[in-house]
């Protein structure tokens, strides 16, 4: 039994191996825009952050407007046609969580609902799920969290967050909510450590987390 009252997964990195595959082809992107930046600065930068912040951020360093979904969405869309799947162990660890749970990600709504239904998760969340375009200000801020918390009619500090960046970490952290920073996508067991999260790198390790163990 957990000791939590709802368990708020992110998407990206989390339940769906999106990630690895979403770093790699924004490095090629920047390099096309004239902005080359290795997989782990982008790591640093951008995972975890909202489209629209990572936009913003590029069109300043490079001094003009990019509309991203109209040229670089496609690419996206490729690149998790051939090769996106859920996280390894994460339908097993699902299946043994009788808590009550959501999704609360950076992604669009448009653009989570993707990714969970190519990967056979959607069902798992549906009419739960929670996106950045709910709140004015996303991750790092804890307006996310707070929200879904909300929406669910729990008590923040009763709600654990299982997240893989740093800027989720932050976000939960500032939401006084418990957070667990898995360490199997792209960010090190170090840095979600130093940023709050109790670390974990298998998702066969959660549900004993959960219950405190």
């Amino acid at each position: 039994m957990s000791q939590f009252d709802l368990i708020i997964f992110d998407c990206d990195g989390v339940l769906v191996d999106s990630e690895r595959l979403a770093v790699r082809t924004e490095a090629l992107i920047l390099a096309e825009l004239g902005w080359p930046l290795s997989e782990s600065q982008i790591v640093a930068r951008f995972v975890g952050r909202s489209a629209a912040d990572m936009c913003k951020e590029v069109e300043a360093h490079i001094e003009r407007a990019v509309d991203w979904d109209e040229e670089f969405e496609a690419r996206y869309r490729e690149v998790f046609e051939k090769e996106l799947v859920a996280v390894t162990g994460i339908v097993d660890t699902l299946n043994v969580i009788d808590t009550l749970t959501c999704v609360a990600s950076s992604g669009t709504h448009a653009g989570i609902k993707y990714r969970l239904e190519k990967t056979g998760l959607f069902t798992q969340f549906e009419g739960r799920i929670f996106s950045s375009d709910d709140v004015a200000r996303g991750k790092p801020a804890p307006d996310l969290f707070l929200h879904a918390a909300q929406s669910m009619g729990v008590d923040p500090r009763n709600c654990a967050v299982v997240e893989d960046s740093v800027s989720g970490v932050v976000a939960a952290v500032d939401a006084e909510m418990t957070v667990f920073g898995f360490s199997g996508s792209v960010t090190s067991s170090e840095k979600l450590a130093s940023a709050g999260a109790t670390t974990f790198g298998a998702m066969s390790e959660l549900p004993n987390l959960l219950i405190g163990n």
